[in-house]
């Protein structure tokens, strides 16, 4: 079967078998068959020439163009140190004292860990919760009787 085929190069006819430019030896493939390789090192496009090799193109500029630079990849994660006296921990991220607002590793991010001098009760609100739980949980395994707001007596055990 022919069932023509335009080259979107050239603008000559083909069959199927013969449409691709390799095939039919087409004078202005170069126009539509671009690459464009990338450095893998610095991300930058390298311009290929006609007829060159784009690894060999992208091993020349990676030898003597190349804007990579290991130090700078080689950055510094761990930059917030812990303000208690004597830590010397850093942690990646910021874990600031809702209290106080010094920045402290894990080990001394609770208040009563790093001796918080930013407010009356050094607890915050998650650990005040908790101790309100568990001071709920020791009135009732002390087997204590509770009345309830619609004052009928209950035993809670």
């Amino acid at each position: 079967d022919f069932l023509p085929l335009k080259c979107d190069a050239c603008g000559e006819v083909f069959c199927k078998d013969h449409i691709r430019y390799d095939d039919h030896k087409c004078s202005s493939a170069y126009k539509k068959n671009v690459q464009v390789p990338v450095c893998p090192l610095c991300n930058a496009p390298i311009p290929v020439q006609k007829g060159e090799i784009p690894d060999v193109v992208v091993g020349a500029h990676m030898d003597k163009d190349c804007k990579y630079n290991p130090a700078q990849q080689k950055q510094r994660i761990f930059t917030n140190k812990c303000l208690k006296p004597g830590c010397k921990r850093k942690e990646m991220m910021k874990v600031v004292c809702e209290q106080c607002g010094g920045n402290f590793c894990i080990k001394h991010r609770h208040p009563l860990d790093h001796d918080c001098k930013g407010s009356s009760h050094p607890t915050s609100k998650a650990g005040y919760a908790a101790l309100m739980r568990a001071s709920q949980t020791a009135f009732k395994s002390t087997g204590a009787i509770g009345v309830p707001s619609n004052g009928s007596l209950q035993h809670n055990r």
